[in-house]
């Protein structure tokens, strides 16, 4: 793929993600109405826009999809139990530090940058089930064990006494798949695998908000830059650097090793490849846990994607 070619695919998609960030630099959105957008993005737009995605497609294709499924959960979930366990036993962090940096630099922002960047390479309905699988794994896997994790090592260090482990396990998992951006995207794959294809009356209906996702995505990711204030700290530009750079290229050789087609590789590696998650700062406030190193990574990581992904689609494509 030319430069050129490059350029017309990124500078639209930068170009609303700056609009955002003017936007929350200049208190035109405060953290409240940006957690509001937000709100709107992964509750109602991309849910929406996936549940159609999945369910126009045969259940065949869903079908054959279970490596690439296999390649994310890999690259993500193991990359964030390799970090976890290197953060505990070499960084010689506490057990919750350790778990909010492995989450913060393993969940890429996918959910708002997903669909406007590869969208625009292979066109939004043929990226709704690589984005709806990465949903599942990060919302019904992910999210949840860093909570169970920063939890009990709450318990054990005197903050939270109540509850019991296995009911702290149930209850954290259901959490997960009740957020829509997975509970959706499962719903739909559930459906495809039985046979339902959906109607057209249907996918209009959806389409309504779904069409919306793409341009409310990316003002949401510069809104939410530019109300953080930065902390230019060497663990928040680890987490950083893990984020864009570490991680797509691991996910390079998990692709390979998966077996995954040319097509698909790439569409692994970029999803992996897209700045931290403002979820994954939120759970680590949630935490009282590298509160300023988190929220300031997820800033840095989505300025270094400035040039990563680029350099990303130029190698790969």
């Amino acid at each position: 793929m030319s430069v050129g070619h490059i350029l017309y695919i990124l500078v639209p998609i930068f170009f609303v993600i700056i609009l955002g960030w003017l936007a929350g630099h200049y208190k035109s959105f405060d953290a409240s109405s940006s957690k509001a957008l937000n709100a709107l993005v992964t509750k109602f737009a991309l849910p929406a826009h996936l549940f159609i995605g999945i369910t126009t497609t045969n259940r065949k294709a869903l079908i054959e999809q279970w490596p690439f499924l296999l390649a994310l959960f890999i690259g993500i979930v193991g990359f964030f139990t390799v970090l976890l366990l290197l953060s505990r036993f070499a960084g010689k962090q506490s057990v919750k530090d350790a778990a909010m940096f492995a989450l913060n630099s393993a969940q890429p922002t996918f959910a708002f940058m997903g669909i406007p960047v590869l969208g625009a390479i292979y066109g939004s309905s043929a990226v709704a089930i690589p984005i709806a699988l990465t949903g599942i794994v990060v919302n019904a896997v992910l999210d949840p064990a860093a909570t169970i994790i920063a939890t009990v090592a709450n318990q054990n260090s005197g903050k939270e006494r109540n509850g019991h482990f296995g009911r702290l396990i149930w209850d954290s998992i259901l959490h997960g798949l009740r957020e829509p951006l997975a509970l959706v995207p499962l719903v739909g794959v559930v459906l495809t695998l039985f046979g339902f294809h959906s109607p057209d009356l249907l996918n209009k209906s959806f389409n309504q908000i779904g069409d919306i996702t793409s341009g409310a995505a990316l003002f949401a990711v510069g809104v939410t830059i530019g109300v953080r204030n930065i902390s230019f700290s060497i663990r928040a530009f680890a987490i950083a650097l893990l984020k864009t750079i570490v991680q797509p290229l691991l996910m390079l050789l998990i692709a390979y090793l998966c077996g995954l087609s040319s097509t698909d590789t790439v569409k692994a590696v970029l999803l992996v490849s897209f700045p931290g998650s403002a979820v994954a700062a939120m759970i680590a406030t949630r935490f009282e846990s590298l509160e300023s190193e988190t929220a300031s990574s997820f800033v840095i990581s989505a300025v270094i994607s400035l040039v990563t992904l680029p350099v990303l689609i130029s190698l790969l494509m």
